[in-house]
């Protein structure tokens, strides 16, 4: 049996489509993917005349960049033969906050037949955490796991048998940049200072559980960690990472080469490191600072990456 999963991120639409496997010898060869594609919606992103995430508003600019990805989503769909009203469609931090939030709902059904289902944050955070589970980067070691979007930053502490603690923050990279970037492409040291200041003020729940839970590791989920993965990669070995490898190490030193990196060049100049992808050269700053921000803070000396996340815990069942 086919089965999609639609994740409506504040930035990117993601959408999985896997084959069930009967009787599988392993849980985590329960399925097989017969098609994963991410596009860029930006749906957070605030037009000249205003709105945006950190105005509660998808604008109409907004609305129609996510006609055009979910409408591409239904070709696809229907392609695999595939019936819309059984899609799994999560819409998230862009989503969950917005004042027009019904009329987007509305028109998404109207012209798609997708049938947007809006999560808590606390239901994203359950959801990231079963599908860094499924994909073995956890282990009986208590671990901070971290999930950076565009509009909210999921943390969950646990291990690979139980979920300690979660919380979701509307701290997500697209509020950071108009916060603290500006219409600049870079951040400056002062930048920077206020980041870490906003972060103390902003992660306090955050700190009280790691005082109580003392994880020995961080576990980042998907998109910013997925691209730190494939800068390591296209640096020390001039290749992308296994496509079929789902769980990461990710030395500190590496991380640290390339927040220097990151943190000391323009667009144009991040652009052109090997592993870099359009689709995060400007979050993926604001995103690496705040990482720095939790390993320094916290006392983590150890990051491994999960390429799953909420999609994958979905499909994982309990």
């Amino acid at each position: 049996m086919k089965q999609a999963v639609i994740d409506l991120g504040t930035n990117t639409f993601h959408l999985l489509i896997v084959q069930k496997k009967p009787n599988a010898a392993r849980p985590d060869s329960t399925y097989e993917t017969l098609f994963r594609e991410s596009r860029p919606a930006k749906i957070g992103r605030a037009a000249g005349g205003g709105g945006g995430i950190n105005q509660r508003l998808i604008t109409d600019d907004a609305i129609g960049r996510a006609l055009d990805v979910l409408t591409y989503f239904r070709q696809v769909l229907d392609e695999h033969q595939i019936d819309p009203a059984s899609v799994a469609v999560f819409g998230t931090s862009a989503i969950r906050v917005a004042q027009n939030q019904q009329a987007f709902v509305d028109q998404v059904r109207t012209q798609t037949g997708l049938l947007v289902r809006v999560i808590s944050g606390d239901e994203e955070a359950g959801l990231i955490y079963r599908g860094v589970r499924a994909s073995g980067a956890l282990s009986d070691e208590t671990a901070l796991i971290m999930d950076i979007g565009g509009g909210s930053v999921e943390f969950i502490i646990g291990s690979a048998d139980r979920l300690l603690w979660k919380q979701s923050f509307e701290i997500g990279g697209q509020r950071l940049m108009e916060r603290f970037m500006g219409e600049s492409d870079r951040l400056s040291p002062a930048a920077v200072g206020r980041l870490h200041s906003y972060f103390q003020e902003q992660l306090l729940p955050l700190t009280n559980a790691i005082h109580q839970y003392h994880p020995s590791v961080l576990v980042g989920s998907s998109g910013t960690f997925d691209t730190l993965i494939d800068m390591q990669y296209q640096h020390e070995q001039g290749v992308w990472p296994p496509a079929e490898q789902a769980a990461f190490e990710l030395p500190i030193a590496e991380f640290y080469r390339a927040y220097e990196l990151l943190l000391t060049r323009n667009h144009d100049e991040r652009m052109a490191i090997p592993g870099m992808i359009e689709l995060r050269v400007d979050m993926i700053v604001v995103a690496v600072v705040l990482i720095a921000f939790v390993l320094k803070t916290y006392g983590i000396n150890a990051i491994r990456v999960s390429t799953y996340a909420l999609k994958e815990g979905v499909l994982s069942g309990e």
